[in-house]
């Protein structure tokens, strides 16, 4: 046992006496594979952190919500047959509401057309308006910043009132309280009740450029512009599983449209947690692209680590030779230049994981991306680097291990 750990620590000091021998060799290696590896780490956290910044403002809520359409775009059907599906009326909020495992209900009416609105002399930028139930803020947890939303009572009055969103609060009404003031919108007049808090969407200020109201009033006022669209969304019970609500609900609707066992549905139900599948994958491949690209900064410097070691080698050719004739093993030669090639990457690595997470600290709370620390990516490429150095220093290794001692010994 004693002699084993004699003989790794005289291959430790051995490397390190060759790495500090050669600082600037050496420091211009390790300064290669810290970019790299800088890069690598940095593109991988940033990634990761856009994937969490988007699955959070596609799923915008605090509990998962169902969402009911017409269509939704991601089964891959035929465009003209989703067209000719029926609309979703409002005689299915009832039955809904009345679903096993749903608790809240939000049905949307929208069209194909937005505007401009326009208050004195201030003009929003294009906005888009809506009409929701009074649950509207609650399923997709945007708070309300100033007034009120409106209530049931307004909704089944069809009551001229909107909220507004952040963007267009923020156009026409930069020094006034918006509250109680009156817009025209598709050249009705509508009462401003109230106004919704900044989503801080990662679209910026699109994600902010719309105005709700009663979805009644907009089916009344609003229908004659555009091409309609109407869906549902709701979120199921505290507790309840969110696949068994998904299959409640696809019952109720099947039964309320009078579906036959034969018929496929005319509908499309996905939740808010598929949105944020898909995005994971869509982002998961854009990241394995990228860590894949910015690898190959690490074999370049992998290279380096075979050029530089062969150097290494041809200079100290008569070394070698002495430490062979007085009794070294071919593994003892190899396994000391192997210990120099990954040490070098090794610390390298190191540098390029500090610095690597500094950047992307510094990158994401300047997008503000979600930032996260990932024990296993960091293990891994510390391991990675350390290996690019054995892999590329076998050669090198092998090459020292197999010289003749007795010609090694006649080298000047």
């Amino acid at each position: 046992m004693s002699e084993r750990r004699i003989f790794w620590q005289d291959v430790v000091r051995e490397a390190g006496r060759t790495i500090t021998g050669h600082r600037m060799r050496s420091s211009l290696l390790i300064l290669g594979v810290a970019i790299g590896v800088t890069t690598l780490l940095a593109i991988y956290t940033i990634v990761t952190g856009l994937s969490g910044r988007i699955r959070d403002d596609v799923v915008s809520a605090n509990r998962p919500y169902i969402y009911v359409a017409r269509y939704t775009g991601l089964g891959g059907e035929d465009p003209a047959e989703l067209l000719r599906r029926r609309h979703l009326l409002p005689d299915l909020i009832v039955p809904l509401q009345q679903t096993e495992g749903v608790d809240l209900v939000d049905y949307q009416v929208s069209n194909s057309q937005g505007t401009v609105l326009r208050y004195g002399k201030e003009k929003t930028n294009f906005v888009q308006p809506f009409g929701s139930s009074q649950n509207f803020h609650y399923i997709f947890s945007i708070p309300v910043d100033e007034g009120r939303f409106f209530t049931a009572q307004e909704v089944a009055a069809g009551s001229r009132v909107v909220v507004l969103g952040y963007g267009p609060r923020k156009d026409l009404f930069p020094q006034l309280d918006p509250v109680g003031k009156t817009l025209n919108i598709y050249g009705k007049p509508f009462t401003i009740v109230g106004t919704m808090a900044a989503r801080n969407h990662i679209i910026g200020a699109m994600g902010d450029n719309y105005v709700a109201m009663p979805w009644t009033t907009f089916e009344k006022d609003c229908l004659h512009v555009g091409m309609e669209d109407r869906n549902i969304a709701l979120v199921a019970r505290e507790g309840a599983d969110t696949d068994e609500v998904i299959s409640n609900v696809t019952g109720t609707m099947r039964r309320e449209r009078r579906l036959r066992p034969s018929e496929g549905n005319d509908f499309d139900i996905i939740s808010s947690e598929t949105y944020g599948e898909l995005v994971d994958k869509v982002t998961g491949g854009i990241a394995l692209v990228l860590v894949v690209l910015s690898s190959i900064g690490l074999m370049v410097g992998g290279i380096g680590v075979m050029n530089i070691m062969l150097i290494s080698v041809a200079e100290r050719t008569r070394e070698i030779g002495v430490r062979m004739a007085v009794g070294a093993r071919r593994r003892d030669v190899l396994l000391q230049v192997l210990m120099e090639a990954g040490a070098l990457t090794g610390i390298g690595g190191l540098i390029g994981i500090l610095t690597g997470y500094l950047a992307s600290w510094g990158m994401t709370h300047l997008l503000r991306f979600p930032f996260s620390v990932s024990p296993p990516v960091t293990i891994g490429a510390a391991l990675f680097s350390v290996s690019i150095g054995v892999f590329f220093g076998l050669y090198p290794a092998n090459k020292a291990a197999r010289m003749d001692p007795i010609n090694a010994l006649g080298r000047e």
